[in-house]
Formats: structure tokens, C-alpha cells, sequence
């Protein structure tokens, strides 16, 4: 489809009810081997990607597992898609069991063309309404990119951290982990289909898995922090089974950087905003 036709989807817009159910927050810890919050308790962050997924028969998805494209999302044939980052900002936690309203705009579509050929990026905004508050805004960069080899090293190596966390994924942590969050994308469980089809050479650990893998380090290493924005970058895939670390250093008062990645580079960069308990 042309660009200029893409620029119909600027501007459209959902709206979606979910209730942040304890038997999925269960499941969740579970998949990450964190306890279990109770009813009531702040649903720990980023888990809320594991909800608002909207339910779609196999015959309505597309040949990588994601919902056919071409509904509120704009269509982008014979292209993978990618998450490619996001920016949220914390205003106030959502809470276990709470009922939550996600409205979502489309806020940009664009066509780039980079060293792997065009791309297409749509950048996404939720806004997460809980007792008639706005407790999250997200805005989430998606990109479809034509079928080329991907992209596995040259980043820049890692720094050295303040902190750090070793993760070794596992194939069962990323089957739980596309089944708790509704992911049908099948580089991340189907071993033919992401070596043959899509050229990784193996299983590729989730962006989103790893974002909360690394926002979770952060909060473990400062606990006292509150924390009020963050940003996030692919870089590079990530492949199951070789392990990786999450770490970061603190920019000054109230500023972190993270990143993750392993021997051969960073895989995925972000930021931190934050203030110490109870600091406006």
C-alpha cells in the first residue's frame, strides 16, 4: 500500500475493557518466579502487557501467528513485524484485580528505508484508565520490515554497570511467556518456522520479556526508587538458549541507564526516570 494511503490510519482509534485478573497475575509470576501480589496490590510494571489482548481464531491470524493486518493496525504485507520499543510514564500503579480501560490512537505512520531495506513504523499510544484516573501512558513503536537476514552483532559492547543480572533463557520461558501475554508470533516458540522462514538462528527472546527483565533489575538494585518514566530500544535479537545480562548505571539524580545484551553487544537500550519514595 502507498504511503500516502498508510496516512489513513493516522489518527484511529480504540477503546478496550480488562479486568487485571489475579489467576493471570498468578501465571505471570509464575513464568517470571517473582510471588504472587495479591488482590489489591500494584500489578508490578510491564506486567501489563500480559492483558488487552485481544482474542483472535487461528483462522484470523497471519502466516508469523500475529492477528491479520489491515484492521486498527494499518496492513503491511509480506513484512515481519517487530516491537521495536516504547515510552511509558507512570503516574500511579494499576492494580490487581482493578477493572482498566486502554484507549488507543494511532499517532504516526511512517515509511524509512535503512541498511535493511524499507521500513515501516507505526508508533502506538495507550492510555490506561483505572477509577477514572490515567495510571499509564505508553506509546509503543512498531515496525514492519521487508524480509532480510537479521541483524545478530556489531552493537556496542556492553558498559560497565553498577548493576547486573544474569537471565538464561529457555525455551519453556518463552513458550510461558507468548502463552501468559496471548503472543502468537511464532519466532518466539515455533524452532522451523523462525530458522527456516524467518532466518534466526534459533528461538528469539521477547523485546517486551526482556524490557521487564531489565526494569525489574533496576527496581530490585534501588528499591526506594518510584519510578516515573521509561524508555526503551532494540538494538538486536536476543537468541535462546545463550545467555544474556540486564544491567545499568545511574546518569545522575534521578536518571538511570540500562541496557541488556551479552558478548556480542547490546541488544536493547533504555532509560529510567525516577524519584526517591515519596519525592514529588
Amino acid at each position: 500500500m502507498a504511503t500516502d494511503a498508510l496516512q489513513n490510519w493516522v489518527g484511529r482509534s480504540e477503546t478496550s475493557h480488562d479486568h487485571i485478573s489475579h489467576n493471570l497475575v498468578k501465571r505471570l509470576a509464575a513464568t517470571l518466579n517473582e510471588p504472587t501480589p495479591a488482590p489489591g496490590d500494584a500489578l508490578p510494571l510491564l506486567w501489563h502487557w500480559a492483558f488487552f489482548q485481544e482474542p483472535v481464531g487461528e483462522p484470523g491470524l497471519g502466516a508469523d501467528g500475529h492477528p491479520a493486518r489491515g484492521g486498527f493496525l494499518p496492513p503491511a504485507d509480506n513484512r515481519n513485524r517487530m516491537w521495536a520499543g516504547g515510552r511509558l510514564t507512570f503516574n500511579q500503579p494499576l492494580r490487581v484485580d482493578a477493572q482498566v480501560t486502554r484507549r488507543s490512537t494511532i499517532l504516526d505512520v511512517q515509511e524509512k528505508h535503512g541498511r535493511t531495506g524499507s521500513l515501516l513504523f507505526v508508533t502506538v499510544q495507550h492510555e490506561y484508565v483505572q477509577d477514572g484516573q490515567c495510571a499509564l501512558v505508553e506509546e509503543q513503536d512498531i515496525v514492519y520490515r521487508e524480509p532480510t537476514p537479521p541483524k545478530l552483532s556489531g552493537t556496542d559492547p556492553l558498559p560497565q554497570g553498577e548493576w547486573q543480572q544474569a537471565v538464561q533463557p529457555t525455551p519453556t520461558l518463552l513458550f510461558r511467556y507468548s502463552a501468559v501475554t496471548f503472543n502468537g508470533h511464532r519466532i518466539h516458540y515455533d524452532w522451523p518456522y523462525v530458522t527456516e522462514t524467518e532466518g534466526y538462528p534459533g528461538l528469539v527472546v521477547h523485546g517486551p520479556l526482556i524490557a521487564t527483565l531489565n526494569l525489574r533489575a533496576f527496581v530490585q538494585a534501588h528499591p526506594h526508587a518510584q519510578v516515573r518514566r521509561f524508555s526503551f530500544r532494540g538494538v538486536r535479537p536476543l537468541i535462546c538458549p545463550d545467555a544474556f545480562e540486564v544491567g545499568g548505571r545511574l546518569l545522575g539524580d534521578g536518571a538511570a541507564q540500562l541496557w541488556a545484551g551479552n558478548a556480542a553487544g547490546q541488544a536493547q537500550v533504555g532509560e529510567v526516570e525516577f524519584t526517591q519514595g515519596g519525592q514529588a
